[in-house]
């Protein structure tokens, strides 16, 4: 029986009557009563009898408000219904408590509720050690000794054949002691799968339950499982190992920043849900590596190159580029200027916008298919590793929310269970859902209105910087760097990134009220409908600036005396002679980096904050003085979207690297250094800052791999468009091969071929530079005739070869990307054949158990027979029961 194939109604029905006090409880009842406090460890995770283990811990204050005889009637309701479900609760006064405000209700599970919900659940547990070695070392891992970690760390238990825990079989599996045969994330698990069903009262004629609506509701101030002891000690007797010190030790501290991950130690504290960002995390970085090397190799040789490329050259040198006049970049205020007072800009350019930059497109076309192909691969195999083959992620639909049940007014049968389930009809929904539609269009609008306001700055300050520039002789020697195109970029950019993270924070508040407001079905709705808001919304907020300077920037110009203005106010942004490129990759880095150094320091800083003014507002203000629970209750709250917003990060890094990498081949590297980091202070935040998570299943990362091959989809359309329309790349080699007439120096003579010429008479008297200048014509970029032509102004045929030139790149390259791309998922099996077969041979050897099991339990139930018919009712009963396990 599958875990999520349940509802809310079964968890009062499978203990319903108040179990009469345990054998154990009288046992130690007198050892309790002797009990003091101060006798007890500080860091103990067990009852005062120092025998049951504490499993969760309910916290709250005494509330002097209206609702306070409500709320304490809500919570002796609830904890009697935990009672009744065979949960053993256990009660610290506040003036036990360090705050003197605090109540804690400990809650423990006996062994009879864990094997009830383990069955329930259809929770795997181990019959016997596995018989298949694991998986041999590859060649030449001797060379990556130091990254490995101690055979006992990465492997702390070894592995089982295993098969759904039935209580009728105990004897099956390998219990050598009941208390720690169910591991401590398993019993989290467990509890807070009874306390999110148990009911607390019926109110407005509906029956209410769960406790995240006594949450919600303050009714609880907070509910979490412990630790397992502090993360700077190991564990005192007789508390059991502590797998919080082991992982503090050997995952969470930066100085083992190059070592590999004990993934399974994560799994088994944390749950599998948590393990799989893990994973997911670790293997995104591990194949960054080879993209990092291949983009450090393109920037070092567009480095090398710089000096000595032909356009710099030209550009640079006072004979040709310093008797060049371009003609004014904003009306009126800005002055004609030299070509070559942009040399320092055309170098730094060329380090990004090279003849690697093709290469590079393409390359990480195929890198981001081989990513995800080996992500299948790396995926199944930890499925089979951590006993979730079976695991059906459609059935965690039949999950309800809490939250949808108690505001269900109908019932429906449901087809699969044949059971009457709440059920809202469509019509109830849809206000919600035309709300949350608005909402999302509505912010998504105001993104784009934020950067056209950016687009409006930079054009507004550009003439005054010019001007500035131009004026003061103290930036003599800065503008040779420092042009008022790249201190405009610069500016914008920083700005673009500050308003970035201004709408992203109120854009999360209000998507996550807009989702409970739609009243999802289940979970994974809940989740799906969040995930499709925020990442719509981040798509727009994070690319949207980049897609502007990529696709629309410099396009759609116009030429002197015929600009194109922005509201009729603004002219229209030009690039530099040098393609609008180096401003991408500006405005590429700026924001990459501050997202990512933002995103570290606010990781690591606020809930260290937190929890300080936490332990500041108790009495004491030492961790090492207090209770276990208490040191717990202190820390930060991870939450049930805590993991949402890591993988939601990680995704749009991933839009970094992969939709824009064609303007800048170091991003790989940042995001490289960064997820170093970032693994570092994810391990030592939940590790040591926040309250243990409850333990989840998941056998993947769920929606956001298809969001992933959505991007992979689109990286390599924008990089064809960025290399073909924002590059240089092209029209140097159309000039190449179809205008030099240099045989020896092919590119010599391009940037004169690039500029168009404008006579300055012809330019508007309202545009035109009030001083009159001793020149008659001006240059500009693009292709277009001179004005002794007869089609002055007019496109010439270059810039229609040019313009077909790109296009056919653009086909070509796709073609050859997504063709590559289809050979590699084709030839890369989802599944490699070592986990097939080991997932068949675990399946011979489970079903091969359990048929010994039953026909060994057959022989024995025979024997203790007293008559023939007794031997035939058994004979049936147990040939039904083995019939179905061997199925």
């Amino acid at each position: 029986m599958n875990e999520q194939s349940l509802s809310s109604r079964e968890t009062s029905f499978l203990i319903t009557e108040e179990p009469t006090p345990a054998k154990r409880y009288n046992l130690f009842l007198k050892r309790r009563l002797m009990f003091q406090k101060d006798k007890q460890s500080k860091d103990s995770i067990f009852f005062r009898d120092g025998i049951r283990q504490i499993d969760f811990v309910l916290s709250y204050v005494d509330d002097i408000k209206k609702e306070a005889e409500v709320k304490a009637e809500r919570r002796k309701e609830f904890e009697q219904n935990l009672r009744k479900t065979g949960l053993e609760l256990e009660i610290e006064d506040k003036t036990n408590s360090e705050d003197g405000r605090t109540y804690f209700v400990k809650i423990h599970a006996p062994w009879e509720v864990l094997v009830t919900y383990a069955e329930v659940l259809g929770i795997k547990m181990p019959i016997k050690e596995s018989d298949i070695p694991r998986p041999e070392k590859i060649p030449f891992s001797f060379l990556l000794g130091p990254l490995k970690l101690a055979r006992n760390v990465k492997h702390p238990h070894p592995e089982y054949f295993t098969a759904q825990f039935s209580r009728h079989r105990q004897e099956l599996f390998l219990i050598d002691d009941q208390s720690s045969f169910f591991p401590s994330s398993t019993r989290n698990r467990i509890v807070y799968y009874i306390l999110s069903r148990c009911p607390f009262g019926i109110e407005d004629g509906k029956k209410r339950f769960g406790i995240e609506r006594l949450l919600n509701s303050n009714t609880y101030s907070s509910a979490y499982p412990l630790h397992d002891g502090q993360y700077w000690k190991p564990a005192e007797p007789p508390n059991p190992v502590n797998e919080r010190y082991i992982l503090f030790q050997n995952w969470a501290r930066f100085s083992y920043f190059y070592k590999e991950q004990p993934l399974d130690l994560i799994r088994n504290y944390y749950g599998e849900k948590i393990g799989m960002y893990f994973v997911f995390l670790g293997f995104y970085t591990e194949m960054l590596f080879l993209a990092a090397v291949v983009g450090l190799a393109c920037f070092v040789y567009g480095l090398l190159s710089m000096h000595s490329t032909t356009s710099s050259s030209e550009i640079c040198d006072p004979k040709i580029g310093g008797q060049i006049i371009m003609c004014p970049l904003c009306d009126s205020t800005c002055d004609y200027w030299r070509l070559n007072s942009t040399c320092l800009a055309s170098k730094f350019s060329h380090l990004f916008d090279n003849e690697s930059t093709v290469f590079f497109a393409i390359f990480m076309g195929i890198w981001v298919t081989l990513f995800l192909e080996f992500w299948k691969q790396r995926q199944a195999r930890l499925e089979y590793e951590w006993d979730l083959v079976d695991f059906e992620e459609e059935q965690q639909q039949l999950q309800l929310r809490p939250e949808f049940e108690a505001m269900c007014k109908h019932k429906k049968m449901n087809p699969v269970t044949k059971e009457l389930e709440p059920y809202m009809p469509l019509y109830s929904r849809i206000p919600w859902y035309f709300l949350s539609g608005a909402t999302v269009t509505l912010w998504m609008s105001l993104v784009i209105a934020c950067m056209v306001a950016v687009i409006v700055y930079r054009l507004s300050v550009f003439a005054t910087f010019s001007s500035f520039m131009e004026s003061d002789a103290s930036l003599k020697h800065v503008k040779s760097f420092l042009t008022p195109q790249i201190t405009t970029s610069l500016t914008g950019s920083c700005l673009n990134f500050i308003v970035i993270l201004i709408l992203n924070f109120f854009y999360e508040k209000i998507s996550a009220w807009i989702t409970k407001m739609e009243i999802p079905r289940t979970y994974q709705e809940y989740e799906s409908s969040l995930t499709l808001k925020m990442f719509l919304f981040q798509f727009v907020n994070f690319y949207s600036s980049c897609f502007y300077v990529a696709f629309f920037k410099g396009k759609i110009v116009g030429y002197p005396g015929k600009y194109t203005y922005l509201f009729n106010v603004w002219r229209s942004e030009e690039c530099d002679p040098g393609g609008c490129l180096i401003e991408l990759t500006t405005q590429l880095t700026i924001i990459m980096t501050g997202k990512q150094l933002f995103g570290n320091i606010k990781e690591a800083i606020y809930p260290l904050v937190l929890n300080w003014w936490r332990r500041r507002k108790a009495r004491t203000n030492s961790e090492k003085l207090y209770s276990r629970w208490e040191q717990d209750h202190d820390l930060e709250t991870f939450g049930s979207l805590g993991l949402f917003y890591e993988y939601l990060e990680t995704v749009i890094q991933f839009g970094f690297v992969t939709l824009f990498v064609a303007s800048f081949p170091l991003a790989p590297l940042l995001a490289l250094l960064n997820n170093v980091i970032e693994i570092r202070v994810d391990a030592w935040k939940l590790t040591t800052q926040y309250r243990r998570p409850v333990a989840a299943k998941a056998h993947s990362i769920g929606v956001w791999q298809d969001i992933l091959y959505g991007m992979t989809v689109i990286s390599v359309a924008s990089n064809a468009f960025i290399v073909a329309f924002t590059s240089d790349i092209i029209p140097r080699l159309v000039y190449y091969y179809a205008y030099s007439t240099n045989s020896s120096e092919p590119l010599k003579g391009y940037v004169n071929n690039s500029l168009s010429i404008f006579l300055i008479d012809d330019l508007p008297n309202r545009t035109a530079p009030s001083e009159r200048r001793d020149f008659t014509t001006c240059r500009y970029r693009d292709y277009r005739y001179p004005p002794d032509h007869e089609l002055k102004y007019f496109h010439n045929m270059q810039f229609w070869h040019v313009l077909a030139a790109k296009m056919t790149f653009i086909i070509v390259m796709e073609h050859v990307v997504f063709l590559v791309k289809f050979l590699l998922a084709w030839m890369i099996p989802d599944v490699s054949k070592d986990v097939l077969e080991r997932i068949k041979r675990e399946k011979l050897m489970t079903i091969k158990i359990l048929h010994d099991f039953e026909l060994k339990k057959l022989k024995e139930n025979l024997r203790d027979g007293s008559n023939d018919f007794a031997k035939e009712v058994m004979i049936q009963e147990n040939k039904a029961q083995l019939a179905k396990s061997t199925i």
